[in-house]
């Protein structure tokens, strides 16, 4: 069969393009074509095999999320992952799940990406892989310790035991509403075993590295500014902050006058007319703190004349004319010099009576904004306090933990709001002073705390950091040997971590993992070492962290270990009252979860903002403590957002809940149940390496795409009804050609799936998964075969040979889309009417297409069969293929020897070339008959044969003709292959005598 050709290596990538788009023509006359169950003669209706399947091809209503419950049920999704870990193989993979944090109810950001992990280990898990996957939460923190007060009255008068406890049980209920969705999606996972960063043993594994970091010299304690949250009274890290672009300040311009020339501007300021440097703020109310005014060395500034007041100022040369204008005045520039000259110059508090300022160089000065010359105040800016430490002046903080003045501020500003009314106190009192020169209102981009959506201010306190000036290095270094998808994320990334050098880890609640120091009541001084952190560590495990609360502090503190620290008394100590950082909870997740001696995790898996979050503080935490990532490939995805593009607010009311998305809201025709694979097409469909959108039309879309996907399934499981694979397949080598190419095509379709799932781009296998069903299976395939389906005999070897690639198609594109839509691969698998067993498709593994499919010579017979049907059907303008005989004339030659391959007689109307072209009769020449008409219409073409990978390349050209068939209409395949319209023709006749009807 088919001795014509040789089987060369890969054909040409062009002639497969080129048979899809033909796909499409074929399509298109086949739909004009009666179909054989609506004929009006139903004599012969028992006599055609039509298809017979219970699979439904659309789950309407309440029926998608009902089916979906069923198949959850019947094939065992919640046993599926304890199944496989079970498996005896060596291979294994490790995808780490990153917590979502507990703080509320399960939203469209938790399903792109738990669906996304899911559809990951799914994939591994059908490769044969042993999966580890084991969910978690992120339990502590400020936003759950508010949310859960904000139920409570008198709030501020509960002890922290009593707030511990009642974020503890905020913090289960959001858990168990989070799990209940994530089972719902079809996430695989032992949801009976889950890890929680208030577990026991998580936190007695988190101090562990926490002392493992602190004994290495990267964690220290120290007094400097951080970013603080008035609103929620504590430190905050810069991956806390969110920044508002349109944050009005109250800025000033202000005067420092001259107690001190410099002395290198002697001659020019003498003295006999009052003269000050000229400083610009945004925060006035940080003006009290000021210890200095800085100058930038090598830049150049001017001594200035007033116009207006007759005054000398000091200001950068770049800002005159700008200063001035907002001023409303106008500068005489009398001389000018480098910032160098301005040392060892000093000024006069603006506020404070017998305070010095002194100027002093600093390269963090910028001429952007401003005069050049800038306010420093020590205990709020951490530029400020690199000056202080350097010129060892004060750090003294005057606001408290609320944003308040303290005492120390004086009796003018105690007890006002530093951002509110001590904000117009300071800018009264310079006023007062006469050092206010404007005020004006500021438009720029400032921080905010994340959680209370609320101004933050810096201030300076003790806290406890992270040395990542340190780590970052290492951090880095490792970093780039670890595969990240999207590759721009490295960069960002790496970044990040180049800007960080310190990481406070010290917050101020209680609800938290308690930083396990003790601090002598006299000194302050902090106690830690090996025997203090052991003994806590052994009670956390067993008791938790309420044990640093609850029990006193002999039993947390060891007599021993205050004698080895040089101590007396365990109460001349108290404990500390600090609680870790939640991205230190969070960050230090892999020395609890990933097992082995490696402690490292194929993958981490998570949204971009994780880069500067969950990502960042499990690399610097795993570095600091064993110099190397906990991770060998990261997965970065994007964010949700409407469909439009914007971000999703209850105002807008463009909010996807997935709970409504599933079960459909309470007006099922404003919002229809569309079932959790509809959420799960929605997600693998999109670029998640991008902004993900969602809204109605994606979502009706992705459900119709399903519907198109359940047709073509549908087709192939109706018409293995009386199929049985290990009774009934046909070997490849004698099969139809047109079957032997579609097992080459399922081939190739198979190993492109499989290595963009490696990839983890899913939308390039959905994108696979509906251009083979479509062009390759619906719009070409199934058009051809469907005569030799319904109208072949029941058991004829023509007819087994397109259903054993029926059945191998089905298998290969169920498997293919299984991670993804694991609810209707199940439900395709209980619907195989030769099925054996309960397995289903995630126990019998991936897809199993065989290499010996592969015969790319194959293509060129298909393909140039393929290309000359598109000039016969071009040539009829879309009218029935069966009303006309195709005659192609083909000149000697590659091509002819492929078409003759397909049909050896000259004329037939049952050759597997007459099948391709769906004519009723073909006949393939080699010259145009000599009675052809002179006005008949010849459509020309070429076809490029490339065989040998190039080796033999040959441009045929062809000729056909197409003819109004003769014969009469067949009353049983439709066919004008009969001597009459009430007679059956030849081929159905044999196939009835055969089956003994008449």
């Amino acid at each position: 069969m088919f001795r014509a050709w040789r089987a060369p290596p890969l054909a040409r990538a062009g002639a497969r393009a080129g048979l899809r788009a033909r796909a499409g023509v074929a399509s298109e006359a086949n739909s004009r074509q009666p179909a054989v169950e609506s004929r009006q003669d139903s004599r012969y209706r028992d006599t055609v095999l039509l298809p017979r399947t219970r699979f439904p091809a659309q789950l309407p209503g309440r029926l998608q999320p009902e089916t979906e419950l069923e198949t959850q049920q019947k094939c065992g999704f919640s046993e599926l992952y304890s199944w496989q870990r079970q498996r005896k193989t060596k291979q294994e993979f490790c995808l780490h799940d990153g917590p979502p944090y507990a703080n509320g109810d399960p939203h469209v950001g938790h399903a792109l990406n738990k669906i996304l992990k899911d559809i990951t280990n799914r994939f591994y898990m059908m490769r044969g892989y042993k999966v580890h996957y084991v969910p978690g939460w992120d339990c502590h923190g400020l936003p759950i310790e508010l949310k859960a007060l904000a139920e409570v009255r008198g709030a501020e008068k509960l002890s922290p035991m009593e707030i511990r406890q009642r974020a503890r049980e905020f913090a289960e209920r959001a858990i168990e509403k989070q799990k209940s969705a994530f089972i719902r999606w079809g996430v695989m996972a032992d949801w009976d075993n889950c890890y929680h960063t208030f577990d026991p043993k998580y936190e007695a594994n988190q101090l562990r590295v926490f002392y493992k970091m602190y004994d290495k010299g990267f964690i220290y304690q120290d007094y400097k500014p951080v970013f603080w949250s008035p609103s929620a009274k504590t430190a905050l890290a810069e991956a806390e902050l969110e920044y508002n672009e349109q944050h009005v300040s109250r800025s000033v311009y202000m005067k420092f006058p001259l107690l001190k020339s410099p002395p290198k501007l002697t001659s020019v300021i003498d003295g006999s007319s009052p003269a000050s440097a000229l400083v610009w703020t945004t925060q006035p109310w940080t003006v009290p703190a000021n210890q200095a005014v800085c100058y930038m060395p090598d830049s150049a500034y001017s001594i200035v004349k007033c116009a207006t007041t007759g005054e000398r100022f000091i200001v950068a040369a770049d800002r005159v004319e700008s200063t001035a204008a907002v001023l409303d005045t106008q500068f005489e520039v009398m001389s000018t010099c480098k910032g160098v000259d301005l040392a060892d110059g000093s000024c006069a508090h603006p506020t404070i009576p017998g305070r010095v300022s002194p100027l002093l160089p600093a390269n963090h000065v910028t001429m952007a904004k401003g005069t050049g010359l800038v306010h420093t105040a020590p205990a709020h800016g951490m530029e400020d306090y690199s000056v202080a430490s350097h010129h060892q002046l004060p750090t003294d903080c005057l606001v408290d933990e609320g944003g308040f003045f303290t005492e120390a501020a004086g009796p003018e500003l105690q007890n006002k709001n530093v951002l509110e009314e001590g904000n117009e106190a300071v800018i009264q009192m310079l006023q007062a002073a006469g050092s206010l020169l404007k005020e004006e209102k500021y438009v720029h981009s400032y921080p905010y705390d994340w959680r209370t959506k609320k101004p933050m201010i810096i201030r300076a306190s003790k806290q406890w950091f992270v040395n990542t000036a340190s780590v970052k290095a290492t951090a880095q270094e490792v970093l780039k040997k670890v595969k990240v998808i999207p590759t721009s994320a490295v960069n960002r990334m790496l970044e990040m971590l180049d800007r960080r050098t310190f990481w406070c880890i010290s917050r101020q609640r209680c609800w938290g993992v308690p930083i396990p120091v003790f601090y002598q009541k006299n000194t302050g001084e902090c106690l830690i070492n090996s025997e203090t952190i052991t003994n806590v560590i052994n009670i956390v495990e067993q008791q938790g962290t309420d044990a640093w609360w609850t029990l006193p502090i002999e039993q947390l503190l060891s007599k021993e270990a205050v004698a080895k620290a040089g101590g007396r008394d365990v109460l001349d100590y108290v404990k500390g009252q600090d609680v870790l950082d939640i991205w230190f909870d969070s960050g230090t997740s892999w020395a609890h979860v990933l097992e082995g001696a490696e402690q490292r995790a194929d993958t981490y898996f998570e949204g971009k903002d994780q880069l500067g979050g969950w990502f960042q503080s499990s690399l610097l935490t795993s570095v600091a403590a064993r110099k190397k990532a906990p991770y060998k490939t990261l997965v970065v995805h994007g964010f949700t957002l409407g469909e439009k593009g914007e971000k999703m607010s209850k105002s807008i009311g463009n909010v996807v809940d997935p709970d409504v998305v599933i079960n459909g809201g309470e007006d099922h025709a404003k919002d229809p149940p569309y079932g959790a694979d509809v959420l799960r097409w929605w997600v693998a469909e999109s670029n998640v390496f991008t902004e993900v959108l969602v809204g109605p039309v994606v979502l009706n879309a992705a459900r119709d795409d399903i519907n198109k996907l359940r047709n073509t399934l549908r087709f192939m499981l109706g018409n293995m009804a009386d199929f049985s694979p290990e009774t009934d397949s046909v070997p490849p080598s004698e099969m139809y050609i047109v079957d032997q190419y579609m097992l080459h095509l399922l081939q190739d379709y198979g190993s492109k799936v499989t290595e963009a799932y490696k990839e983890y781009d899913y939308s390039k296998v959905v994108r696979l998964l509906q251009a083979f069903c479509s062009r390759n299976l619906s719009n070409f395939y199934f058009s051809v075969i469907k005569d030799r389906l319904y109208c072949e005999e029941e058991k004829d070897p023509k007819r087994r040979s397109c259903q054993t690639v029926l059945a191998e198609a089905l298998d290969v594109v169920v498997r293919s889309f299984a991670p993804i839509l694991p609810h209707l691969a199940e439900e395709v698998f209980q619907h195989l009417p030769y099925k054996k067993g309960s397995e289903g498709v995630f126990r019998t593994g991936w897809i199993k297409a065989s290499s010996a499919w592969k015969k790319p010579g194959i293509e060129e017979a298909i393909e140039g069969a393929c290309a000359v049907r598109d000039s016969f059907l071009g040539s009829i303008s879309g009218k029935n293929a069966l009303e006309y005989e195709v005659v192609i004339v083909i000149e000697p030659g590659l091509l002819f020897e492929l078409m003759e391959a397909l049909q050896a007689e000259e004329t037939s109307s049952v050759s597997q070339l007459n099948e391709i072209m769906m004519a009723s009769r073909t006949t393939l020449l080699s010259e145009l008959p000599k009675e052809t008409p002179a006005d008949a219409n010849i459509i020309k073409g070429t076809f490029l044969i490339n065989l040998e990978g190039g080796d033999i390349c040959e441009e045929s050209s062809y000729q056909v003709l197409a003819l109004p068939v003769a014969q009469a209409k067949c009353p049983r395949c439709r066919r004008y292959t009969s001597d009459s319209t009430s007679t059956p023709c030849p081929r159905c006749l044999t196939v009835m005598a055969g089956k003994g009807s008449t």
